[in-house]
């Protein structure tokens, strides 16, 4: 059982940057996929970001793709989505989350067997 908690969410102005970190316990995290999910006010949940357990692949939302950064630390077991140039459509619960898939590229379509409990971003002036 993987236990995950984000942290560093926040109120940021537009163009700002965000950093989110997520901490996994329990089970092997370094083994497993990791990702970011948000779920906008009044909006189904989306998929940010992924990266495969050994980090050599990284996958993103078209959203997400040149502004955010996705990244881990297997030592630590950490993973972090650096956030810049925030726009108030990046408004969200995020979400991290692990999957037991092996493959190179992680998408949203990827069975997550475990998530955290979510952490606050809010874009505006």
């Amino acid at each position: 059982q993987v236990h995950l908690v984000e942290s560093g969410g926040g109120l940021v102005q537009p163009g700002g940057s965000l950093r989110l970190s997520c901490a996994a316990s329990g089970g092997t995290g370094s083994s497993y996929g990791m990702a970011w999910f948000r779920r906008p006010p009044g909006k189904e949940r989306e998929f940010v970001a992924s990266i495969r357990w050994n980090a050599h692949y990284t996958h993103y939302s078209d959203s997400a793709k040149g502004r955010f950064t996705i990244s881990r630390d297997n030592a630590k077991n950490t993973v972090d989505l650096q956030m810049n140039s925030l726009k108030p459509e990046d408004t969200g619960i995020y979400y991290c989350a692990a999957t037991e898939y092996p493959g190179a590229i992680i998408t949203a379509t990827v069975p997550f067997h475990y998530w955290g409990q979510g952490t606050q971003v809010t874009v505006s002036s």
